[in-house]
C-alpha cells in the first residue's frame, strides 16, 4: 500500500489516478507511440562533495524550502541534458545525457515524491512526469515508465510547483483550454488523486512556473506572466482546495523572455529560484529572496547563448 503524503489520501490507487479525465480525448494511437524507442532516464547523480561543501552552511534552510535540483533541457532530437548547480548560482552541464528518445513527450516536470533529505539536509527530485503525444501521463524514476492515465491532452500547461496541497509529495497543477486550473495531489509513489478545481481565468498567462518556496514561509509558491509582460506571485497556502492566495504584482518587462521556468533551488539557500531565457538564447537567473514583496534579486546571466536549442526546460 502506498504511503500517505501527509494528507488523508485514501482509496485504491487504480481508482484515484486521474480518473476524472476521460480516455476519449486521446490524440494519437498508443501503437504509433510504442513503435518508437523507449525513452531512457538517468537519475541525477548523488550530491557531489564540492556541492556539499559549498552548500553545507545553508542546509538547515534547505530542509523546509525548495529542492536542490538539476535544471534540464530537452532538444528537438528528444535528448535531455542536465545542468547541475555549482557554488554561487552557476550551473554546469553533466558529461552525459540525462535522457534519450523523448521526442513524443511534452509538459516535462521533475518531482520529489518521497520527501527524503540527503545527508546534508537537501531534498531532491526523484523522477519526471511527462505527457506522451497520445495524452498518456507517464512517470519514471530511472526504472520502466509508469502509465498514470490518459486524457492529459486537454491541458496546455502542466506544472509541478512543489507541495501545493499540504502533504509531503510534490503535486501537479494543470490548466485546460478554457483557462481553468486543476490541482492533483501526489502520493509518495507518484500516483495522483482525482483533480480539484482551483479557479478560472488562468488563460491570461503565457508562462506559469514554480518549484518550491519563494517567500520564506515554507509553502510552495507560483509565478505567472500575463500577456502584458507583468509577472505575478501567487503565495502558497498549503490547502488542497485553495492552494494559493490572491496574486501580487512582482514587476513588468518580462515579455523579453520566451521561457520562464523553475527547477527549484539552484543556489543552496533553500529558496526556489527562477530562470528565464531571452530571444537571443541567453539564460538568466533570478535568485529567490524569501520575501513576498520583492521575491527575487536582480538577474544574473548564467548562460550566454544556445539555450533556444531546447524545446522544453524543467
Amino acid at each position: 500500500m502506498a504511503k500517505s503524503s501527509g494528507l488523508n489520501r485514501t482509496g485504491v490507487l487504480a481508482r484515484v489516478t486521474v480518473a476524472a479525465v476521460t480516455a476519449a480525448l486521446v490524440g494519437t494511437t498508443t501503437a504509433a507511440v510504442a513503435a518508437e524507442p523507449a525513452p531512457t532516464f538517468e537519475p541525477a547523480p548523488t550530491q557531489q562533495s564540492d556541492r556539499a561543501t559549498a552548500y553545507a552552511a545553508s542546509a538547515a534552510a534547505a530542509t523546509t524550502g525548495a529542492p536542490l535540483n538539476n535544471l534540464y533541457g530537452v532538444n528537438s532530437a528528444g535528448t535531455v541534458w542536465g545542468y547541475t548547480p555549482v557554488s554561487g548560482g552557476g550551473i554546469q552541464r553533466l558529461a552525459d545525457p540525462s535522457g534519450t528518445h523523448w521526442t513524443s513527450y511534452k509538459h516535462f516536470n521533475q518531482s520529489d515524491v518521497d520527501a527524503r533529505v540527503d545527508q546534508y539536509g537537501f531534498k531532491h527530485a526523484d523522477g519526471w512526469y511527462a505527457v506522451r503525444s497520445d495524452g498518456r501521463l507517464n512517470y519514471t524514476d530511472g526504472g520502466p515508465l509508469r502509465d498514470l492515465g490518459g486524457g492529459w491532452n486537454i491541458y496546455n500547461k502542466i506544472v509541478s510547483a512543489g507541495n501545493t496541497g499540504g502533504g509531503a509529495s510534490e503535486d501537479i497543477l494543470a490548466r485546460d483550454s478554457a483557462g481553468v486550473l486543476w490541482h492533483y495531489l501526489a502520493y509518495s509513489n507518484a500516483a495522483l488523486t482525482q483533480r480539484v478545481r482551483v479557479g478560472g481565468g488562468w488563460d491570461a498567462y503565457t508562462q506559469i512556473a514554480g518549484k518550491g518556496d519563494v517567500t520564506g514561509d515554507g509553502r510552495a509558491d507560483l509565478v505567472a506572466r500575463d500577456r502584458g509582460g507583468v509577472l505575478w506571485l501567487y503565495k502558497g497556502t498549503g490547502s488542497r482546495t485553495s492552494p494559493f492566495t490572491s496574486r501580487t504584482r512582482i514587476g513588468g518587462g518580462w515579455n523579453t523572455y520566451n521561457a520562464i521556468v523553475s527547477s527549484g533551488d539552484l543556489t543552496g539557500d533553500g529558496r526556489a529560484d527562477l530562470v528565464a531565457r531571452d530571444g537571443n538564447g541567453a539564460l538568466w537567473l533570478y535568485k529567490g529572496r524569501g520575501s513576498s514583496t520583492t521575491p527575487y534579486t536582480s538577474r544574473v546571466k548564467i548562460g550566454t547563448s544556445g539555450w533556444n536549442g531546447f524545446r522544453a526546460m524543467f
